[in-house]
Formats: structure tokens, C-alpha cells, sequence
């Protein structure tokens, strides 16, 4: 038994029933618990990639004995610029919102039913990335400055970069265009102008485009290999923040899946990038804005890539990238990684998607729970990750279940959890649900404490029954909303279990919950393919979004936790293979606020920053 898991075998580390068996599985250790299963249905290319999409994550795993590789210290001097800019692209500013702009309805209301669609200009294309991507707030101790954003990321390293793909917008722009989102500025960096005939041939009218890509260096330089799993947490993220701006503006979000990487690098300009291949960006995903209320959009994904193709190869790309670092060290494994999980392009038969635009409205069972004044605005742009939990704030389980039913996919009534069709849920385009949480409840009033499990697609819970330990209770707690699919595993103190699962970290423990997200892992591959993998934890990022909203707009804090032991946590829980896997792990509850540092407003920020 090596040192490090010994201490989690102690008695004194759980006080609840069946600790037996969760605590001897604790003193595995979890180098090998996931075996790579063999995929027959597929053909030889995908087998091969999905080979390497598995032994990545079972490579980046953290363990009692052992972490995933990554750099042995931070190279300050090569700390990458957090800032992409095409040097010499003609540059759009684009407005602040007022703060006493009175429009921005309540946070409340907005997963209830969205406002009427507002039309497209500069104002509102402003107020779509201040409200998802921009600058949030400068803060300052001693010498050092850095900004934050209004969009999470892992280590505030942010790999995320955004296009706008737009026509023809009033007092933005007298053609249709691409261009680059210069959060620092507020600015649209135009790229390349595109034909006219480009959006009325294959989108509805009062609609656009946003291009999400990836720069792994900027999360491997901190994080190592594991850095394409917190890139893929942040672009989850990114989709819900744009999701929610846009539905503050009477728009509604549906990520288009339907196109190969090739097609989205095209799109972007990115296959046109000079910069090393380390610094290069990744395409992501694209994602289509439209006012809420649209019917029938059919996306012609085969005419698409065709015009793409021929369109865009001739376009005159705009502006040089910045270089980001002066030295790099390449961890060869991500990119590998992140070229096997590129979407093949459509095909001939599947060339076409119809998009369903009806809202579904989330489950409401305290809307006492907000504070009735806090505007979508103020909600969104207040969001901070917490540093430190205080230990003893409590939240009232009413408070407790209303968080839990806006993480729901189906909604509220009596829709059977499974559909993605509540905000921002329904931005995703695979029908159904693959991730759930299982929750330590730490301080929650009126709940006891212990293990619980939310099953966000009812389809799993056989399944999930079958994979975890037969000593679990899988009962509902007392008072648990009929249409909230909670389940009480077993009941007991997990704080110490919590802190030691989440690499030690007092965070994990000291909210009133932890959680780690669970992804239904090895069939989601085999049935949809390689390219499901990173989605998987966009799906997290998703989920974590809402999380940190409802919890600053319940007046408390949250914070995701990249950093866990893998298959401790599969232990703990009973999984003895790949079936299911943790990717994803949050902390919520009383922050613990540093007044050393002081905080300054995002525009206009400070002239120099470190």
C-alpha cells in the first residue's frame, strides 16, 4: 500500500453505512481499472482512433501514485499571451452596454420563457459577447494585474477563441464578413469579407454564425497532457455563456454538428494560420444564432461544406496572428488526440438537419431561491470562480433543489429526463443526455449528509444500478421535487472523502457540495464515434456553466475542479470498467474572499497587465 492511499483507509474517514467497501476501495490503486475495449462494428480507421481517444484518457489519469504528466514547473517567462490578435485586420469596436440598461430581464425568468427577439445590429451583437466572452473585471495586488472574463476557464489560462460569421449587419458592417472576437478591445477584428449569397442560400433570415476554436498551448503550458480535457470543460462553457447571452436577447442556440473539421477551419481562416503548429487553433464547433420562435430550419449540410469548399478557399484573409509564447514544449499526445476526435465531413445520405426550435421551461420549485432583482446582466458578468470555501455556509435544500432543476435537460412537468431541450441544454445536438452527477452534500438544511446521484436521462438508471455497488440505497430523499430524478446512495460525513478524491483539495469539502460529473463513456463512443469524446466534456462544461450562475445568483460561489484521482473516484462508486466515467468535478457554497486584492472595472482596463 503506498503512503499516499493509506490515509484514506482510517476509519476516521467516513462515518457512514457500508463504509467497508467504499473505504477499501480506497486503497486501490488506480492505475488500471479501464481496459480498452474492442470496437467490431467499426471500420479500421475508426477503431484506430478510437484507440487513441482511450489510451489519452486513461493516460491523463490522476492517480494516488501518480499524476498525468505535465511540465514540472511554470515557465513564467513563456507564459502564454492570453490574448489572440490578427495584427493589421481592420478593427470593429463594438459598444459597452449601459449598466442601468433596464431591458436585460430578470435571471429568474429567463429559463421560465425567453423575451421577444430583438433585431440584429451593432448594439445587440455588443451586448451578445459582453454578456458571454468579454472582460469581466481586472484585479490587482502588489505588481500584478490580470483580467478576468466573463466566461470560466481552468487556471483563467483561456484556450477559447470565437468568430463571428455574420451578413450584412447595420452600423457594423456594409457586407458579410468574418471576424476574429479581441475580448481585451471589445472589438470584432474583421478577416475576410464573404459573398453576399452565402447566408439567404443556406440559413434563415436575422440569423449568424459564431466559431468556436481551441489554442492547447495555452492550458498545456500550466497543465501538461491533461490540458485537452479543461480546453474541451471551457468550450462546454463557452457554448452555455453564449447560450445564455443570446437568450437574454430573444435568440436561440443550436450548435450545427453536421460539418467536418476541414470545413470549420475554412469558415474560420484557420487553415490560412502562420503560426506554429503548437499555437495553431483548433476548430471546435459552430454554432447558429436565430430569434427564438423560428420554424422549420433545415440545414443542407452537404450544399454547406460544397459552398464552404469553393467560397471560402478564394477569400483574402485579413491580418497576421500574434505569436504567443517565445519557446514551447509540445506534448504530442494532444494533438494526436485532438486530430483522431475531428468530425469526418457529412455524408451524401445524412447531408441534411432539422432544427426544433420549441423552448422547453426548466423545472421551477423555489423561485424564491434568486434574489428577484438580479438582472440576466448583473448575474453573468458578477460570476467568479471561488478560490477557497468557507466551511460553513449553509444553503437550504429548497435552494439545494432548484439549482439541481435548472441542471435537468428535459424541463420541468412531466417529461421523462432524457431530451435536451431546456436552457442551455438545448444548444446541444445529440438528442439525449450523457452526463449525471453524483453529488456530496456537505451542508444542505433539511438533507442528511452523504452520497446522492442525479440522473440527468432516465434511459441510464438501469444501467447505472447495475454498474455501481449493490449496497447503495438509490432512495429518494424526503421532499425531493416528484419531477427531480435525485437519489440518496448512501448517507454519512464525506467531507474528508471529498477533499481527498479532488487531489486533496479543501474546496472539495468545504462547500455545502462537491460533485463529480459522470459521463455514460464507452457506449456514447461506440454509437456515435471518436468525435463524441470531446463533446462529452463540452457537456460538462455545460452543466458547470449553470452551476456557477445559480450559485451567484442564489448569493453564494462555485468553482469547477479539473484536478481529481480518476479511478478512485469509479472506485468509490463501484464502476469496475469504462462504461461510465468521471470528467468533470465542482464545488459549491460560501466563498472565502481575499481583500488584498482589489478589483478594477473590465473597460477601460489598465495599461499594462501581467
Amino acid at each position: 500500500m503506498n503512503p499516499i492511499s493509506s490515509r484514506f483507509t482510517s476509519a476516521s474517514l467516513l462515518s457512514i453505512p457500508h463504509t467497508s467497501a467504499i473505504i477499501s476501495a480506497m486503497a486501490f490503486s488506480s492505475s488500471s481499472s479501464s481496459k480498452i475495449p474492442t470496437f467490431k462494428e467499426k471500420d479500421e480507421d475508426e477503431e484506430e482512433k478510437l484507440r487513441l481517444v482511450l489510451k489519452y484518457h486513461n493516460q491523463t489519469k490522476h492517480s494516488f501514485t501518480a499524476y498525468a504528466k505535465g511540465p514540472r514547473g511554470l515557465d513564467w517567462a513563456n507564459q502564454p499571451n492570453p490574448f489572440r490578435r490578427f495584427l493589421s485586420a481592420p478593427l470593429l469596436p463594438l459598444n459597452e452596454p449601459s449598466s442601468s440598461d433596464e431591458s436585460s430581464p430578470l435571471y429568474s425568468s429567463l429559463f421560465d420563457s425567453l423575451p421577444p427577439p430583438k433585431p440584429i445590429s451593432l448594439s445587440t451583437i455588443s451586448q451578445l459577447f459582453y454578456h458571454s466572452l468579454a472582460l469581466s473585471a481586472w484585479k490587482t495586488i502588489g505588481t500584478s494585474t490580470w483580467p478576468l472574463r466573463v466566461n470560466p476557464s481552468s487556471g483563467n489560462l483561456h484556450p477559447t477563441e470565437a468568430y463571428l460569421i455574420a451578413p450584412l449587419i447595420d452600423s457594423l458592417s456594409d457586407s458579410a464578413f468574418v471576424a476574429h472576437y479581441a475580448p481585451k478591445e471589445h472589438s470584432l477584428e474583421v478577416r475576410a469579407h464573404i459573398p453576399p449569397t452565402f447566408f439567404p442560400k443556406f440559413f434563415p433570415e436575422n440569423s449568424f454564425l459564431i466559431g468556436v476554436s481551441s489554442i492547447f498551448w495555452r492550458e498545456a503550458w500550466k497543465y501538461g497532457e491533461r490540458a485537452f480535457r479543461y480546453c474541451n470543460h471551457d468550450v462546454g462553457h463557452a457554448i452555455a455563456a453564449l447560450s445564455l447571452a443570446a437568450a437574454e436577447l430573444g435568440w436561440d442556440l443550436k450548435l450545427l454538428d453536421g460539418l467536418g473539421a476541414e470545413d470549420l477551419k475554412k469558415l474560420m481562416g484557420l487553415n490560412v494560420s502562420s503560426v506554429p503548429e503548437v499555437e495553431s487553433e483548433h476548430p471546435d464547433c459552430l454554432l447558429l444564432v436565430f430569434p427564438d420562435g423560428t420554424r422549420d430550419i433545415n440545414i443542407d449540410y452537404h450544399g454547406l461544406c460544397s459552398a464552404i469548399s469553393s467560397e471560402f478557399s478564394t477569400l483574402e484573409w485579413k491580418g497576421k496572428a500574434n505569436a504567443l509564447s517565445k519557446e514551447h514544449r509540445r506534448w504530442d499526445i494532444i494533438y494526436t488526440t485532438a486530430q483522431a476526435v475531428e468530425k469526418p465531413p457529412p455524408l451524401v445520405s445524412s447531408s441534411s438537419f432539422s432544427i426544433d426550435a420549441s423552448f422547453r421551461s426548466s423545472g421551477v420549485f423555489s423561485q424564491s431561491s434568486y434574489d428577484k432583482k438580479l438582472t440576466v446582466r448583473e448575474v453573468v458578468r458578477s460570476r467568479r470562480s471561488a478560490v477557497d470555501m468557507d466551511g460553513v455556509t449553509f444553503i437550504d435544500k429548497s435552494l439545494f433543489y432548484q439549482m439541481l432543476m435548472h441542471c435537468l435537460p428535459s424541463g420541468g412537468g412531466s417529461e421523462t429526463q432524457k431530451r435536451q431541450l431546456a436552457l442551455p441544454f438545448r444548444a446541444l445536438p445529440w438528442d439525449a443526455a450523457e452526463v449525471h452527477l453524483a453529488i456530496f452534500v456537505h451542508r444542505v438544511s433539511g438533507l442528511p449528509k452523504g452520497l446522492y446521484f442525479l440522473v440527468r436521462n432516465e434511459d441510464h438508471l438501469s444501467d447505472l444500478k447495475r454498474s455501481t455497488r449493490s449496497d447503495f440505497e438509490w432512495e429518494r430523499p424526503d421532499g425531493c421535487p416528484d419531477d427531480l430524478p435525485l437519489y440518496k446512495l448512501v448517507q454519512g460525513d464525506c467531507k474528508k472523502l471529498a477533499k481527498g478524491l479532488s487531489c486533496h483539495q479543501d474546496i472539495a469539502g468545504d462547500g455545502c457540495f462537491s460533485l463529480g460529473m459522470v459521463a455514460r463513456f464507452d457506449t456514447a463512443l461506440r454509437e456515435k464515434g471518436s468525435w463524441m469524446y470531446p463533446r462529452l466534456f463540452w457537456e460538462t462544461g455545460v452543466i458547470g456553466q449553470v452551476l456557477y450562475l445559480e450559485a451567484h445568483a442564489m448569493g453564494i460561489s462555485a468553482t469547477g475542479i479539473g484536478c481529481y484521482f480518476d479511478d478512485p473516484v469509479h472506485e468509490v462508486l463501484g464502476f469496475k470498467d469504462s462504461s461510465f466515467q468521471s470528467l468533470y468535478h465542482f464545488t459549491v457554497g460560501g466563498p472565502v474572499l481575499d481583500k488584498r486584492i482589489m478589483t478594477l472595472p473590465a473597460y477601460p482596463g489598465p495599461t499594462t497587465d501581467a
